[in-house]
């Protein structure tokens, strides 16, 4: 019996040899001729060119008839959006997070855009001795939260505008200031948190508690979540070059990768085939 499960874990070793030469071509991302493919790989170009013909009849490559070089094919194209169809943000960042709380000791949250707005949907309490009283299904503001400052600096959304529009003018009224000074103040805030693709608040939200929060991007280059973590002032350091916040931006890059982020190339590269470009662009 045990020979017989090992037997069946060592798998196919053709297949394994085969996928070499679309690891090639996908890491290489352009067409290929057969020698480069086959060197690629490491192996002679007589076996590569029997393992590409297999992989043309079921459409994973295929050949330009005018050039003679490889490329990938439309089954290929077919998988990767299937794949990327999947994935679903809120279920793979369940370990990103375990790991981020375990690393910071603080707590860590992860929000998506709602119907209201930045909406919290996972929430880890570290169990310090400070209670986060925020909860999953907690909506964050755009102005004065760090999830928030993310969305509206790094999100693309119908009625985020609306929303922030809406913020700022019950903000103005709060500070006695004109909402053209309002908007200037948080334009200079999310113009700093563009340049260093995190944000921070500092007590704005929650007196006595601060917070990062870092953009999550999927396959199309669209920010669908953000990663937030909060501690106590005096605690928590809000630098931007603070361990923290080097946590959560890997944190947040760790899940974009998951999701597919930086897997195609961009679409106004030169190099990118047509077909393998993110639809609409």
């Amino acid at each position: 019996m045990a020979t017989r499960v090992a037997a069946e874990r060592q798998g196919i070793q053709s297949i394994e040899v085969g996928f070499r030469l679309l690891r090639t071509l996908v890491a290489t991302n352009r067409p290929m001729m057969l020698r480069d493919i086959a060197a690629g790989a490491g192996m002679p170009a007589a076996k590569a060119h029997r393992y590409l013909v297999s992989f043309m009849r079921i459409g994973l490559v295929e050949q330009d008839a005018a050039t003679g070089r490889y490329d990938l094919g439309a089954y290929a194209l077919d998988l990767g959006l299937s794949s990327l169809g999947r994935l679903d943000p809120v279920r793979l960042a369940g370990p990103v997070l375990d790991e981020l709380c375990e690393n910071l000791q603080e707590t860590v949250a992860l929000s998506v855009w709602g119907n209201y707005g930045a909406t919290i949907v996972r929430i880890i309490d570290a169990g310090g001795p400070v209670t986060i009283t925020l909860r999953a299904g907690t909506v964050l503001p755009l102005v004065n939260s760090a999830t928030g400052r993310a969305f509206a600096a790094f999100y693309r959304g119908p009625y985020l505008k609306k929303l922030l529009d809406a913020e700022l003018r019950e903000t103005a009224e709060a500070a006695k200031v004109s909402v053209t000074t309002a908007r200037r103040q948080l334009e200079k805030v999310l113009m700093e948190i563009r340049e260093r693709g995190i944000s921070r608040a500092t007590g704005s939200l929650t007196p006595g508690i601060n917070g990062f929060s870092a953009p999550v991007y999927d396959h199309t280059g669209s920010m669908v979540a953000a990663i937030t973590s909060l501690g106590p002032v005096g605690e928590f350091n809000v630098e931007w070059d603070s361990p923290a916040a080097k946590a959560m931006q890997e944190a947040a890059a760790a899940l974009s990768k998951r999701l597919g982020y930086g897997s195609i190339t961009e679409p106004d590269s030169p190099d990118t085939p047509s077909r393998l470009r993110t639809k609409g662009s």
